[in-house]
């Protein structure tokens, strides 16, 4: 009896133990972080920085570049995933606010498919014209340019990535509130868009900042104005849209979420350690290096916001009449 009470003692040891080791393992299992866009751009570069981050507090982060059909592709992955929180994604003005509106059909539901955790950037837009199209139509202003469409219909045009991108739903939304005409010319792309504007081809564009910079600075192009409703540190000495027309505000943004119904204390724990990991320093010179605004928010703040914004796309894209499919 001795002997099977000790046999039994050793095995109900080893089982504790295996139990607690199989607890570990699961602790230790990577957290999946999928980016619905390639791989080098600004969302990715971002991400990649925070997944660095927090690696002593949530162990190893995998970055998972899942691109393709505007956003939806990743986060779809997201929206099906197991809702344990380990497996994570981006939420991105593309995806939780206008391709609900684009797109005729969509795999998910950007409104109920998704925990928010926090907001991870804020990236302005910028009013960006031909330097040299600038000076030669003595336009240095949001209201030097509506002043001239205004006396001069239908001669101006601008360019953008492509029907229900960024810079055409700002193009769309800029044209409506000044009350102007101006021709929308889409391209294949940003890039393609900024080349366009570059050679004079179109005479404005609303660019993301982190792109235009580099020929703003070169002096090809001129900052008109921002489309963040307070002036950018990267370009403190151009004013925000809003200054001219009241309210304009139409940035680009990006966050963290994961599949609706991961558990509360899971969130939290999430947010709070990727919240340390925007309010670093370190994080903050790192994301200024990529014109990029780290912005940390409670899961509720950011759940309200991106509430919001999907709610102002609605408008946005259907007075376009822009759709994908």
């Amino acid at each position: 009896m001795k002997t099977r009470h000790f046999l039994l003692t050793l095995l109900a040891s080893a089982t504790a133990l295996m139990g607690s080791g199989h607890a570990v393992a699961q602790q230790q299992r990577p957290i999946r972080l999928v980016v619905p866009y390639a791989a080098g751009g600004p969302i990715d570069n971002t991400a990649r920085i925070l997944a660095e981050r927090v690696k002593d507090t949530l162990g190893p982060v995998i970055i998972d570049n899942k691109p393709g059909a505007g956003g939806n592709i990743g986060a779809d992955i997201v929206a099906k995933a197991p809702a344990d929180g380990l497996t994570i994604g981006i939420a991105a003005t593309a995806t939780n606010a206008v391709n609900p509106w684009l797109y005729s059909k969509i795999p998910f539901n950007a409104a109920t498919d998704f925990a928010p955790i926090t907001q991870m950037v804020r990236v302005p837009n910028v009013l960006v014209m031909n330097a040299d199209t600038a000076r030669r139509l003595n336009i240095n202003t949001v209201a030097d340019l509506i002043r001239y469409a205004k006396a001069n219909p239908a001669k101006l045009n601008y360019g953008s990535g492509g029907n229900g991108s960024a810079g055409h739903l700002a193009g769309e939304l800029f044209k409506k509130e000044a009350g102007i005409f101006a021709l929308h010319i889409p391209y294949n792309g940003g890039s393609p868009a900024q080349l366009a504007l570059i050679s004079g081809q179109v005479d404005f564009n609303f660019d993301n900042l982190a792109t235009a910079a580099p020929n703003i600075r070169s002096g090809k192009l001129k900052a008109i104005a921002v489309t963040t409703l307070q002036r950018s540190s990267a370009l403190p000495d151009v004013p925000p849209i809003a200054d001219t027309l009241k309210g304009f505000s139409i940035d680009t943004w990006w966050g963290l979420v994961a599949p609706a119904g991961t558990p509360h204390d899971v969130v939290v724990k999430l947010n709070q350690a990727f919240v340390a990991a925007l309010n670093a320093p370190e994080t903050k010179t790192r994301f200024a290096g990529l014109l990029a605004e780290p912005v940390a928010s409670s899961p509720e703040q950011f759940g309200a916001f991106m509430k919001s914004e999907l709610s102002k796309y609605e408008a946005v894209v259907k007075s376009t009449g822009a759709k994908v499919d």
